[in-house]
């Protein structure tokens, strides 16, 4: 897959973050905005949109605590992980009128997990025909909005649904 140019990779670059730093946790420690794209956070996780989306509101749930695994999670964080993981269906399906979803968590880097330390679950919105030829045939994906609006949209519908009285 090509890459896009990142300039927030020159954070690494510069050594302003050392290798070993783990993205989940800096980026929770951040206030919320556009730079750590942070959408909603819960008591024991948060909503982030992931940099580099396969689709537009490619989003994953991560939970505050740095664990590997599920089974390292207490019960009140896995619940939480699942409540957020099901909460942010609705607000793909208000925002951007998806239908289908892939939802997955990847354990351990042999399972594909690029992030292996930290657990997450990833939130891909899906529609009927949206792989082009583009990813096909150039290995390269079109994204028709920029992940500053994708992050305005998701905070405004997250924040919108928080104040709903029907949850």
């Amino acid at each position: 897959m090509k890459r896009i140019w990142a300039p927030w990779r020159m954070d690494y670059v510069e050594g302003k973050v050392k290798e070993n730093d783990c993205i989940f946790c800096s980026r929770a420690a951040m206030d919320d905005n556009a730079e750590n794209l942070i959408v909603h956070r819960g008591q024991h996780a948060f909503v982030i949109l992931n940099r580099f989306p396969y689709t537009n509101g490619h989003t994953m749930v991560v939970p505050f605590e740095h664990q590997a695994s599920l089974e390292d999670l207490d019960e009140t964080t896995r619940n939480e992980l699942m409540q957020l993981t099901t909460q942010t269906l609705a607000v793909m399906r208000n925002v951007y009128n998806a239908g289908s979803f892939n939802i997955g968590v990847n354990i351990g880097e042999a399972a594909g997990a690029g992030i292996a330390e930290h657990i997450h679950v990833h939130i891909v919105p899906r529609w009927a025909g949206d792989t082009s030829f583009m990813t096909t045939t150039a290995d390269t994906r079109v994204l028709p909005e920029s992940l500053e609006e994708s992050y305005r949209r998701l905070r405004a519908e997250w924040s919108k649904m928080n104040s709903d009285p029907r949850g």
